[in-house]
């Protein structure tokens, strides 16, 4: 299959300096929103409205299951991958709570979930393989299967066109150590850094994850700086679709909110493919992951809320989304000084 990185626009600097204007001219002290100011005007460049909104979030869950998962990298049986994705299909499971709170469209997309998946209202089929290699033996998928897994992300943003921003979640038992591998290589960090507790596992859990992100990247040595190879030989089929959708909204003018580690994982990824992506990144949360904080250091982001949350599927981001909203609409519905008719007094 020959996939290619979509074309990214640049951030509109028009509509970042009338919403930027606008912002300084409000019924309040400059600066008083802190964060929320800098967020809505960087809506606005993404959006290329200088009065941005988010009314029709969507989120996206792609799921998929993992070779590496027989070295013991998770405490969870590999079968609980499809048991999951059928529960989040029915709109249930913390995404499905969190994105029913937030007004936001759901839909479930297995990529790789080594089942045959009875039928639920917001699943598809889109099955690239079931489940990934052992990345420890040799490449996570090939080449192709990388590509068509990007290009399952891309479509699925197209789809579910228009929306004005996306939440992209996973589902894959074992899904942190890929992503753990990832950062390694992308970041030329050690496995011990990049490992953490995933879905809980002790001291000497750990310890065997690391163990196998090394040899996963023994495996997988003579991948060099190759986005693309990193993302085949060490990432998962799930991943890969949510690094195609994050680059499919940013060519779109859509904000991603980004997740936790493994989204993030994913993120990493999508600016390697195409460096403009990080643009429209807007990253939701610092989890308890520890690897995803190096994670987010690396992509120079400063998440928008910390509450300790190692679950994934999306729910950190969709927390965020309301301070998207919020954002938005107060630089929109507040009243300047003039259209207040109040005068203005000297340091507000």
């Amino acid at each position: 299959m020959d996939w290619h990185v979509p074309e990214i626009p640049a951030l509109c600097a028009q509509s970042r300096v009338a919403a930027h204007d606008r912002q300084n001219d409000l019924t309040k002290p400059p600066g008083s929103l802190g964060r929320l100011e800098n967020l809505a005007t960087r809506l606005a460049a993404m959006q290329a409205r200088s009065r941005p909104r988010i009314d029709d979030p969507v989120v996206i869950v792609f799921a998929a299951d993992h070779g590496v998962v027989v070295h013991g990298v998770s405490p969870c049986r590999a079968e609980v991958t499809a048991q999951q994705t059928v529960n989040f299909g029915h709109g249930r499971g913390a995404v499905g709570v969190l994105a029913k709170l937030i007004g936001a469209r759901l839909e479930v997309v297995d990529v790789g979930v080594d089942a045959d998946l009875p039928s639920a209202p917001r699943l598809l089929d889109r099955k690239i393989a079931r489940g990934t290699a052992d990345l420890t033996q040799g490449p996570a998928m090939s080449l192709a299967q990388c590509q068509q897994a990007l290009a399952v992300g891309c479509e699925r943003v197209a789809a579910l066109a228009p929306m004005d921003c996306l939440v992209v979640g996973e589902m894959g038992i074992g899904n942190t150590t890929p992503s753990a591998a990832m950062m390694a290589a992308f970041l030329g960090l050690s496995p011990e850094r990049c490992c953490g507790r995933g879905a809980g596992l002790d001291d000497a859990g750990v310890s065997r994850k690391a163990a196998t992100v090394a040899r996963a990247l023994a495996a997988n040595a003579d991948l060099g700086d190759d986005p693309m190879a990193i993302l085949a030989a060490l990432g998962g089929l799930e991943i890969a679709a949510m690094t195609g959708a994050m680059l499919a909204a940013a060519s779109a003018r859509i904000p991603v909110v980004v997740d936790g580690f493994i989204a993030s994982a994913a993120a990493l990824a999508a600016t390697r493919l195409e460096p403009r992506a990080r643009d429209y990144l807007v990253f939701g949360h610092r989890g308890a992951e520890q690897g995803h904080r190096l994670l987010l250091e690396a992509l120079e982001a400063d998440p928008l809320l910390e509450l300790e949350l190692r679950l994934g599927e999306g729910t950190g981001a969709e927390l965020a989304v309301p301070l998207l909203r919020a954002a938005c609409c107060l630089l929109d519905e507040l009243t300047t000084w003039d259209e207040a008719g109040v005068v203005r007094q000297d340091g507000c």
